[in-house]
Order: C-alpha cells, then sequence, then structure tokens
C-alpha cells in the first residue's frame, strides 16, 4: 500500500470517526473573542496607554508609577479595563471586576471577566501573591462565563487537596468550543487561546506569583500545547487530552515537566490521534511514545472526573503542584 494510500484511509476514518463518536457532530461554530478589554475606547480617550501596546512587564511599570490615589481613580473609572490587564497588581483588579460583576462568582475573586459573547472569566482560589503554590486549570468545550461550575468544581477540589498549600486559578479565559463539533476538532480557537494563556502567565510573572503548574482538560490541552513553547509554567499537565498539535512531549519546546492522565473509561480514547488537513490534533500525549510522565488515572469516572475526590489523579496533581511528585 503505498503511503498517498495510507493517507488517503487515514483521512477517511478520521473523519468518519469525528462524525460518529461520542457526539462529535454536534456542536456550533464560535467566533473567537479577542482583544483588548471592553471600555479601551474611553481608556484611551482618558490619555491612557494602548493596552494594545502594552506587554504585562509594562503594564505593571505603568502602575507601579501611579500613587495609591491615581489607582484608585482607575478603578472606579476604568474597572472594565483595570480589571483585565495582564500585569496589574492583583488586588486592583480584583477590586475592579467586583465592581463589574458583583457577587455573581461568589466564593471566588474575580482575575478577568470579559462580557462579550457567551463571556469569559478566571477566577482566583486562594491568595496567588502570597501562597507557596499556584496553579491554573484550563478547560475544554462548553465552559464560558454562565457555565463555570464544572470549572470551579476542579479548582476547588485541586485547592482542598493541597489543604489550602496552593492557590488555583480557575481560567476560562478564551472562547471554548460547544459540544464536540468541528470547532473541537481543528485549532482555531486553541489557537486564540493560546495567545490569551501566554500573556496569563506573562502577567502573573510581572507581579511576582510562583510560577504555576498548568493543569489542561480535554481541548483545553491543545490550547496549552499550543501555548506551550512561550508559557511560564513549571508543570504541564494534560488529562482527557485529544492530542496537542505535537509529535511528542519534545516538540513542545518548553521547559516545563510534562505529564499526561487518560481514564480507561474516558470516551477521549475513542477519538483517532491522527491530524489531518487542519483536522484532529496528533498524537496521544498518554501514550507511551509521546514522552509524557504518566499520571496513574484507573479510578477516574468518565471524561470529566480527574479531580473528583479520592481518586488518584487528584492526589498526583496536589503533588505536581505542590513540587512532590516526581
Amino acid at each position: 500500500m503505498g503511503r498517498y494510500t495510507r493517507t488517503l484511509i487515514t483521512a477517511a476514518l478520521t473523519v468518519t470517526a469525528v462524525a460518529g463518536t461520542a457526539g462529535w457532530a454536534s456542536g456550533s461554530a464560535q467566533q473567537a473573542v479577542t482583544g483588548v478589554p471592553v471600555g479601551t475606547r474611553a481608556w484611551i480617550a482618558d490619555g491612557l496607554p494602548d493596552p494594545e501596546r502594552m506587554t504585562p512587564d509594562r503594564v505593571g511599570d505603568f502602575f507601579a508609577g501611579l500613587t495609591d490615589q491615581r489607582r484608585e481613580e482607575l478603578v472606579r473609572e476604568h474597572p472594565s479595563v483595570v480589571g483585565n490587564l495582564d500585569g496589574a497588581p492583583l488586588a486592583l483588579r480584583y477590586e475592579a471586576n467586583a465592581r463589574t460583576v458583583g457577587a455573581r462568582f461568589g466564593g471566588a475573586r474575580v482575575l478577568a471577566f470579559d462580557p462579550r459573547d457567551r463571556g469569559q472569566v478566571a477566577l482566583v482560589y486562594g491568595d496567588p501573591a502570597t501562597a507557596r503554590h499556584l496553579a491554573v486549570i484550563v478547560p475544554g468545550s462548553d465552559i464560558d462565563a454562565g457555565n463555570v461550575a464544572p470549572l470551579a468544581a476542579m479548582a476547588t477540589g485541586l485547592r482542598e487537596a493541597t489543604r489550602g498549600d496552593t492557590a488555583v486559578i480557575a481560567w476560562a479565559g478564551y472562547t471554548t468550543p460547544v459540544g464536540v463539533g468541528p470547532d473541537a476538532a481543528t485549532g482555531r480557537l486553541a489557537e486564540a487561546g493560546a495567545e490569551r494563556l501566554v500573556r496569563l502567565t506573562d502577567g502573573l510573572a510581572a507581579v511576582g506569583t510562583p510560577t504555576p503548574a498548568v493543569f489542561c482538560h480535554s481541548y483545553g490541552s491543545v490550547v496549552c500545547g499550543l501555548a506551550a513553547h512561550r508559557l511560564k509554567a513549571k508543570d504541564l499537565v494534560v488529562l482527557g487530552s485529544p492530542g496537542m498539535r505535537a509529535a511528542d512531549a519534545g516538540a513542545l519546546n518548553t521547559p516545563a515537566r510534562v505529564w499526561a492522565a487518560k481514564a480507561p473509561t474516558d470516551w477521549i480514547d475513542k477519538v483517532p490521534h491522527v491530524e489531518f488537513a487542519g483536522l484532529g490534533h496528533g498524537p496521544d500525549p498518554a501514550a507511551p511514545a509521546f514522552g509524557a510522565r504518566r499520571v496513574a488515572a484507573d479510578d477516574v469516572p468518565g471524561h470529566g472526573g480527574y479531580f473528583a475526590p479520592g481518586t488518584r489523579s487528584l492526589r498526583t496533581f496536589a503533588a505536581i503542584a505542590q513540587g512532590d511528585a516526581r
């Protein structure tokens, strides 16, 4: 059989599986929400620097040069901008977002909130400014500002498993696919999400938080794979991954330790780990050949249970977050 024929067969199998496995034919096309924060036009009209031209380090320098009184004025006058500027002091962002969203996300402080389209949000459990360790959780399909509960449960589960030793950011900061349709089978939304995720970790570094362990669930692992070479992370952990758009762990070009978990009952295992003509996300990160460190997940219930209390995976995640896993 020739190479060309094998390629055609692989493509046909991929399309068939995507159309017929675990609901991959469902889901609607999404337009990625990107760009500067809501309210930027008024911010610039007041003579303030264009956020699009500012790196997180420059944002940090800008706020460092302001008096406390001026900072508070900006929080009052431009809360939707201050609350979403990576590199701004965390306390100011919490205060600004509290003005914007009120108590909508009770139990967590809001690090970022974008009301456009389905909405994006980053929720903080614990205090990254004082915690010994920090973790970021990047979700997959269907998570947004109106459906953040599954992600919040992952974050609180991880924080409790570390006995409060680790601050956790539940980052629904990109436009996720809806369902597991065409958007979930391509990298278009992940590419936009990767840019935002890199800026998040750059912003955390700019304000002096610990370098995070980043946990990436399902389609979120595609985001993390595309961001990996620029991501400020000490560990990169993928769970229930359809692929990272990388041939192996070395191809991610990251100094972070790479870990992977996949439950025997996870439907993601039925998705072909191939990439052809932009469809599919490549090799299985949990396969030995990929070269990631394996996280035991034999007792994980299905695709969404990796942070379930009492599971071996959650215990290992806590050890990774705290720097105790080897």
